[in-house]
């Protein structure tokens, strides 16, 4: 069992910076991928990006490359997304993710079997 726990939300200016975080527990946390989504209301929850279990080969939609950072913390057993250049469609509740089963860093959510409740980013223009 595996429960994520999302912080780091809130409301920012277009062009501005968001650092998110996933609080993880479950003492096998560390040998899954871990992956954020993005959902506005009405829309299909959004791939954003993804790391492996070794922290290598980070894997980033085309639209946030450059922009967001992905890493994960093995001692505090942390998640976290850097966001920068923040732009007002970026504005969605965004989800971490733990896929158990693939191994690499993927963008596809049904993989994914474990998710946050999410925290709502909002980026005004």
């Amino acid at each position: 069992q595996v429960q994520l726990v999302e912080s780091g939300g809130g409301l920012v200016q277009a062009g501005g910076s968001l650092r998110l975080s996933c609080a993880a527990s479950g003492h096998t946390w560390s040998t899954y991928v871990m992956g954020w989504f993005r959902q506005a209301p009405g829309k299909e929850r959004e791939f954003v990006a993804a790391i492996t279990r070794s922290g290598g080969n980070p894997l980033y939609a085309d639209s946030v490359k450059g922009r967001f950072t992905i890493s994960r913390d093995y001692v505090k057993n942390t998640e976290s997304l850097q966001m920068n250049r923040l732009k007002p469609e970026e504005t969605d509740v965004y989800y971490c993710a733990v896929d158990r089963t693939t191994g690499s860093a993927n963008g596809v959510a049904v993989q994914y079997d474990y998710w946050g409740q999410g925290t709502q980013v909002t980026v005004s223009s």
